[in-house]
């Protein structure tokens, strides 16, 4: 079950990462390479985002691109993305 507190306030893509500031004021950053439609795009495109979801999601329409923030929480890349491990 979703916290209220993990709702998205915020969403800024740099070169390499993706940053999400939630409610309750921690901030989300992963790498860019985990979401290729996001990596590709255009800055943009990547600053036309939409809170989604009731709040607990972001929504790219410019590349259809959706994230949950329980899947970034959880770390968890795109599928279509190819991670490195260690």
């Amino acid at each position: 079950m979703a916290n209220p507190g993990e709702r998205v306030i915020e969403v800024a893509c740099t070169e390499d990462k993706l940053i999400v500031d939630l409610a309750d004021g921690r901030s989300i950053s992963v790498p860019l390479a985990w979401y290729p439609r996001l990596l590709h795009a255009s800055p943009l495109e990547r600053g036309n985002w939409q809170i989604a979801g009731a709040g607990f999601g972001i929504h790219w329409p410019d590349i259809d691109e959706d994230l949950s923030v329980e899947g970034l929480l959880r770390g968890a890349p795109s599928p279509r993305a190819k991670v490195l491990s260690s």
